[in-house]
């Protein structure tokens, strides 16, 4: 009686131990979240023109101002993400609000929102990509090879 009553208390304390880790897996996942004002045109031909300029606040801290063509960047934690963002249209004219809340994909470190597409209501895969870093072209003119060099042994 005594032994299956502490089997039963040691797994259930594994069993909270693992609930525990995997919430905190999902809910501690770190994100960068990379914004883009640029237009974009998708494959139907649609056409989603970027604005003059969009500031963008996370957590109410200023990402930037990001000008027609420009890219900013937030870090954040968790899957959900709310953002507020302040777009001016043409230049001098009036600000407009705009609040919103996304899912994070869990399966992406990097993603790419472009917001006018995002504004527009185009479908989260139109808007939304994985930011894939592209590897730094080399020429091959920098890398010199020396032929018949040897390094000397210490005991030389």
């Amino acid at each position: 009686m005594k032994s299956k009553m502490r089997l039963l208390i040691r797994l259930i304390a594994i069993a909270a131990v693992i609930c525990i880790a995997a919430w905190m897996f999902v809910i501690g996942r770190g994100h960068t979240v990379y914004f883009d004002n640029k237009t974009l045109t998708t494959e139907d031909g649609t056409v989603y023109e970027a604005p003059y300029q969009i500031q963008v606040f996370v957590n109410d801290e200023s990402m930037g101002k990001l000008k027609e063509g420009d890219r900013g960047m937030a870090s954040t934690m968790g899957q959900d993400f709310k953002m507020v963002l302040h777009i001016t249209p043409e230049k001098d004219a009036k600000k407009t609000g705009s609040a919103v809340t996304l899912k994070l994909p869990y399966s992406m470190d990097g993603i790419i929102i472009n917001l006018p597409a995002l504004l527009g209501g185009a479908p989260e895969e139109v808007y939304r990509e994985e930011f894939i870093p592209a590897a730094p072209e080399g020429d091959e003119e920098d890398v010199e090879i020396t032929e018949g060099f040897e390094m000397p042994l210490e005991d030389e």
